[in-house]
Protein backbone atom coordinates (compact mmCIF):
# COMPACT_ATOMS: atom_id res chain seq x y z
CA UNK A 1 0.00 0.00 0.00
CA UNK A 2 1.40 3.34 -0.78
CA UNK A 3 2.98 5.00 1.97
CA UNK A 4 0.45 8.17 2.15
CA UNK A 5 -2.40 6.21 2.47
CA UNK A 6 -0.94 4.97 5.94
CA UNK A 7 -0.35 8.55 7.20
CA UNK A 8 -4.03 9.63 7.33
CA UNK A 9 -7.84 8.44 7.30
CA UNK A 10 -8.88 7.28 4.07
CA UNK A 11 -12.01 7.19 2.40
CA UNK A 12 -12.56 4.12 0.10
CA UNK A 13 -11.15 5.15 -3.09
CA UNK A 14 -8.39 7.17 -1.63
CA UNK A 15 -5.83 4.55 -1.69
CA UNK A 16 -6.42 5.03 -4.96
CA UNK A 17 -5.02 8.44 -5.83
CA UNK A 18 -1.38 8.84 -6.68
CA UNK A 19 0.52 11.62 -5.27
CA UNK A 20 3.17 12.06 -7.69
CA UNK A 21 4.21 15.75 -6.28
CA UNK A 22 7.14 15.52 -4.97
CA UNK A 23 8.66 12.71 -6.46
CA UNK A 24 11.85 12.34 -7.77
CA UNK A 25 11.98 11.01 -11.25
CA UNK A 26 12.19 7.21 -11.65
CA UNK A 27 9.79 4.10 -11.11
CA UNK A 28 7.65 3.61 -8.12
CA UNK A 29 6.05 0.90 -7.25
CA UNK A 30 2.46 0.65 -5.74
CA UNK A 31 0.47 -2.20 -4.91
CA UNK A 32 -3.40 -2.26 -4.13
CA UNK A 33 -6.24 -4.51 -3.25
CA UNK A 34 -9.55 -4.55 -4.89
CA UNK A 35 -12.51 -5.56 -3.35
CA UNK A 36 -16.47 -5.33 -3.06
CA UNK A 37 -15.93 -1.64 -1.87
CA UNK A 38 -14.70 -0.88 -4.99
CA UNK A 39 -17.36 -1.50 -7.53
CA UNK A 40 -19.87 -0.25 -5.06
CA UNK A 41 -18.49 3.21 -5.88
CA UNK A 42 -19.60 2.96 -9.41
CA UNK A 43 -23.10 2.62 -10.05
CA UNK A 44 -24.68 0.19 -12.14
CA UNK A 45 -21.39 -1.74 -11.71
CA UNK A 46 -22.18 -5.45 -13.42
CA UNK A 47 -19.11 -7.11 -10.66
CA UNK A 48 -20.81 -7.08 -7.03
CA UNK A 49 -17.23 -8.40 -5.75
CA UNK A 50 -13.81 -9.10 -6.69
CA UNK A 51 -10.70 -9.95 -4.96
CA UNK A 52 -7.98 -8.32 -6.87
CA UNK A 53 -4.56 -7.34 -6.63
CA UNK A 54 -2.79 -4.11 -9.10
CA UNK A 55 0.66 -3.92 -9.04
CA UNK A 56 1.41 -0.24 -10.72
CA UNK A 57 5.01 0.74 -11.99
CA UNK A 58 4.62 4.47 -12.17
CA UNK A 59 7.71 5.79 -13.66
CA UNK A 60 8.01 9.43 -13.47
CA UNK A 61 9.74 11.66 -15.94
CA UNK A 62 9.73 15.29 -16.52
CA UNK A 63 7.12 16.41 -18.47
CA UNK A 64 4.81 13.02 -17.85
CA UNK A 65 4.11 9.92 -16.09
CA UNK A 66 4.15 6.36 -17.22
CA UNK A 67 1.73 3.73 -15.30
CA UNK A 68 2.12 0.05 -16.25
CA UNK A 69 -0.89 -2.12 -14.63
CA UNK A 70 -0.71 -5.25 -13.73
CA UNK A 71 -4.01 -6.55 -12.67
CA UNK A 72 -4.38 -10.27 -11.14
CA UNK A 73 -7.85 -11.77 -9.08
CA UNK A 74 -11.09 -12.75 -9.23
CA UNK A 75 -14.31 -10.90 -10.05
CA UNK A 76 -17.86 -12.26 -9.48
CA UNK A 77 -20.78 -11.21 -11.50
CA UNK A 78 -24.22 -12.70 -12.98
CA UNK A 79 -23.68 -16.23 -15.19
CA UNK A 80 -24.89 -15.31 -18.76
CA UNK A 81 -27.06 -18.34 -18.37
CA UNK A 82 -28.33 -19.10 -15.36
CA UNK A 83 -27.90 -15.25 -13.22
CA UNK A 84 -26.35 -17.08 -10.41
CA UNK A 85 -23.23 -15.39 -8.90
CA UNK A 86 -20.22 -16.90 -11.06
CA UNK A 87 -16.80 -16.14 -9.92
CA UNK A 88 -14.49 -15.00 -12.92
CA UNK A 89 -10.43 -15.04 -12.80
CA UNK A 90 -9.20 -11.94 -14.07
CA UNK A 91 -5.45 -10.82 -14.99
CA UNK A 92 -3.59 -8.45 -17.35
CA UNK A 93 -1.71 -5.51 -18.23
CA UNK A 94 -2.31 -2.19 -19.25
CA UNK A 95 -0.67 1.38 -19.83
CA UNK A 96 -1.51 4.78 -19.12
CA UNK A 97 0.53 7.44 -20.07
CA UNK A 98 -0.30 11.10 -18.26
CA UNK A 99 1.10 14.54 -19.92
CA UNK A 100 0.95 17.52 -18.30
CA UNK A 101 -0.72 20.58 -20.04
CA UNK A 102 -2.68 23.35 -19.46
CA UNK A 103 -6.30 21.57 -18.80
CA UNK A 104 -7.76 17.89 -18.56
CA UNK A 105 -8.03 16.18 -22.35
CA UNK A 106 -8.30 12.60 -23.32
CA UNK A 107 -5.75 12.16 -26.52
CA UNK A 108 -7.03 8.28 -26.61
CA UNK A 109 -7.18 5.43 -24.15
CA UNK A 110 -3.60 5.06 -23.64
CA UNK A 111 -3.06 8.99 -22.94
CA UNK A 112 -4.73 11.93 -20.71
CA UNK A 113 -3.46 15.12 -20.11
CA UNK A 114 -3.69 17.02 -16.76
CA UNK A 115 -3.42 20.08 -16.14
CA UNK A 116 0.34 21.25 -14.86
CA UNK A 117 -0.79 22.22 -11.27
CA UNK A 118 -2.24 18.89 -10.54
CA UNK A 119 -0.52 16.96 -7.64
CA UNK A 120 -2.28 13.67 -7.71
CA UNK A 121 -4.00 11.46 -10.34
CA UNK A 122 -6.91 9.14 -9.61
CA UNK A 123 -5.91 5.93 -11.41
CA UNK A 124 -9.78 4.39 -10.37
CA UNK A 125 -11.50 5.07 -13.38
CA UNK A 126 -8.66 3.45 -15.26
CA UNK A 127 -8.83 0.59 -13.20
CA UNK A 128 -12.59 -0.17 -13.07
CA UNK A 129 -12.49 0.24 -17.34
CA UNK A 130 -9.60 -2.26 -17.66
CA UNK A 131 -11.10 -4.41 -15.41
CA UNK A 132 -14.23 -4.80 -17.50
CA UNK A 133 -12.06 -4.83 -20.76
CA UNK A 134 -10.22 -8.12 -19.19
CA UNK A 135 -14.09 -9.84 -18.36
CA UNK A 136 -14.20 -12.62 -21.12
CA UNK A 137 -17.29 -12.02 -22.91
CA UNK A 138 -19.37 -15.33 -22.13
CA UNK A 139 -19.42 -15.41 -18.41
CA UNK A 140 -20.80 -19.11 -17.55
CA UNK A 141 -20.26 -21.63 -14.88
CA UNK A 142 -17.61 -23.85 -15.74
CA UNK A 143 -18.49 -27.78 -17.05
CA UNK A 144 -18.37 -30.38 -14.01
CA UNK A 145 -16.65 -33.51 -14.47
CA UNK A 146 -19.11 -35.46 -16.95
CA UNK A 147 -18.91 -32.02 -19.06
CA UNK A 148 -22.77 -30.88 -17.98
CA UNK A 149 -23.00 -27.35 -16.79
CA UNK A 150 -22.54 -26.76 -13.47
CA UNK A 151 -25.24 -23.34 -13.54
CA UNK A 152 -28.52 -23.53 -11.13
CA UNK A 153 -30.28 -26.37 -12.77
CA UNK A 154 -33.79 -25.08 -11.52
CA UNK A 155 -33.33 -21.91 -13.67
CA UNK A 156 -31.63 -24.54 -16.74
CA UNK A 157 -34.97 -26.49 -16.24
CA UNK A 158 -36.82 -23.36 -16.45
CA UNK A 159 -34.97 -21.72 -19.30
CA UNK A 160 -35.99 -25.22 -20.83
CA UNK A 161 -39.24 -25.41 -19.68
CA UNK A 162 -39.57 -22.11 -21.74
CA UNK A 163 -38.18 -22.80 -24.83
CA UNK A 164 -40.00 -25.97 -25.74
CA UNK A 165 -43.29 -24.67 -24.15
CA UNK A 166 -43.81 -21.32 -26.82
CA UNK A 167 -46.35 -21.20 -28.80
CA UNK A 168 -45.59 -19.52 -32.27
CA UNK A 169 -47.25 -16.66 -32.93
CA UNK A 170 -49.53 -16.84 -35.64
CA UNK A 171 -48.52 -12.96 -36.89
CA UNK A 172 -45.25 -15.01 -37.76
CA UNK A 173 -46.63 -17.62 -38.96
CA UNK A 174 -48.19 -15.59 -41.73
CA UNK A 175 -44.79 -13.94 -42.49
CA UNK A 176 -43.38 -17.19 -42.56
CA UNK A 177 -46.19 -18.26 -45.53
CA UNK A 178 -45.51 -15.07 -47.16
CA UNK A 179 -41.63 -15.66 -47.13
CA UNK A 180 -42.51 -19.21 -48.32
CA UNK A 181 -44.72 -18.08 -51.20
CA UNK A 182 -42.05 -15.85 -52.33
CA UNK A 183 -39.14 -18.01 -52.01
CA UNK A 184 -40.77 -20.32 -54.52
CA UNK A 185 -41.33 -17.39 -57.13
Amino acid sequence: MPSFCKTRRVKPLDSFIIQFRGLKPGIHRYNLQIDKTFFNHFEQSEISEGDLTVHIDLEKEERMLLFQFDIDGNVTLPCDRCTDPVTIPIHGNERLIVKFGEAFQELDEEIQIIPESETSFDVSPFLYEYIHLLLPMKRVHEEDDKGSSSCNPDMLNKLNELLYSRTQDPRWEKLDKLRGTKDEG
